[in-house]
């Protein structure tokens, strides 16, 4: 699952203000009672939500990941015969949730993710039907990620084609600029531990090749400069050199646009696969890696956290445990 360090940018609950009547239950000119669903105007408030998390500069991810959640409860409350009010709206809440943890069985963290969104998708509409729902607690899991061997060799894969380029033969040509790209962003996100987001939207006027930062718009609008290593500068230069386009961003494809992060992410599997690597390789796992290693070579964890963009230090904390080599080795000189 991913962070969730955007859930609580939009803070609109009692604390703040008193939260109106509702009126509930509505009844119809016939005298019968009307489904909250028909009171209030849901698919005009999920769009105004949605509006306002872009505004609020949350990422495409994100702003996807609470689209799919709140449309798919709202389709949910949708089978629902007997939504009058507020104590029947809670009470449709807590049997979807426990649809999504008996026939979905869908994860700890899901359910969390559920919780939370639904909640300030509401409360943002001033509506405080579970407001008495408590989000559960979350599994903390070790970050995934790659030894150095496993990095060298998703780094080296495909390198026999940027070896032999046959430059008469544009099709050729434009396979070689294709790999090489690749290899540039495989690098790139490795060496500075940058987010796929972060990634896709790099804009050449950022990245100072002289000293080797290039300056990220993070998450919550949150500026910080990230380096990158000699190597990426060097494959970042030759990849500009055979660009022939004049656009803003680093990364494009072939109708010279900027990537999808669907694509990183589909084009970094095939290139684990090609290298014979069993895990599970992803642009988050890479920038677990970055971490991992710089954390095993005895880099400050504070260093590692301006890096990485946390707003908390506990955040980064979770990379303490991970490097379990390190753990042994330091055990067996102890011990010896």
């Amino acid at each position: 699952m991913a962070e969730f360090s955007e859930i609580n940018q939009i803070r609109t609950s009692r604390k703040w203000f008193d939260p109106p009547e509702t009126g509930l239950p509505v009844y119809d000119k016939d005298g019968n009672k009307k489904s909250i669903l028909d009171v209030y105007d849901f698919p005009d408030m999920i769009e105004e939500y949605l509006v306002e998390l872009e505004i609020r500069n949350y990422s495409q991810n994100t702003i996807k990941t609470y689209k799919s959640i709140i449309k798919n409860f709202h389709k949910y409350l949708q089978s629902v015969s007997d939504l009058f009010d507020e104590r029947r709206f809670l009470r449709s809440f807590k049997k979807y949730i426990q649809h999504l943890k008996r026939d979905r069985a869908v994860s700890q963290n899901y359910i969390y993710l559920v919780t939370v969104v639904s909640k300030k998708f509401l409360e943002f509409n001033r509506l405080y039907f579970l407001d008495e729902v408590h989000a559960p607690k979350r599994t903390k899991s070790l970050p995934k990620s790659l030894n150095e061997l496993e990095v060298e060799k998703l780094l080296g894969a495909f390198d026999y084609v940027l070896e032999s380029p046959n430059k008469e033969n544009k099709t050729n040509s434009s396979k070689m600029k294709t790999k090489l790209r690749n290899k540039v962003i495989l690098t790139l996100l490795y060496s500075s531990g940058i987010r796929i987001s972060e990634l896709i939207s790099l804009i050449i006027k950022d990245i100072d090749f002289q000293e080797r930062t290039i300056r990220i718009r993070g998450k919550g609008d949150k500026d910080r400069i990230v380096l990158f290593d000699i190597n990426t500068k060097e494959l970042i230069e030759e990849y500009m050199s055979l660009r022939d386009s004049d656009s803003d961003y680093l990364f494009l494809n072939k109708s010279n646009n900027h990537l999808s992060s669907r694509y990183v992410q589909v084009m970094i599997k095939d290139y684990a696969n090609e290298a014979g690597i069993k895990k599970r390789v992803t642009p988050h796992i890479l920038r677990h890696s970055f971490a991992t290693h710089l954390l095993k070579n005895g880099v400050d964890i504070r260093v590692i956290q301006q890096l990485l963009g946390h707003s908390n230090l506990s955040t980064t904390q979770i990379y303490t445990s991970v490097d379990m080599e390190t753990i042994k080795t330091v055990y067996d000189k102890a011990k010896m």
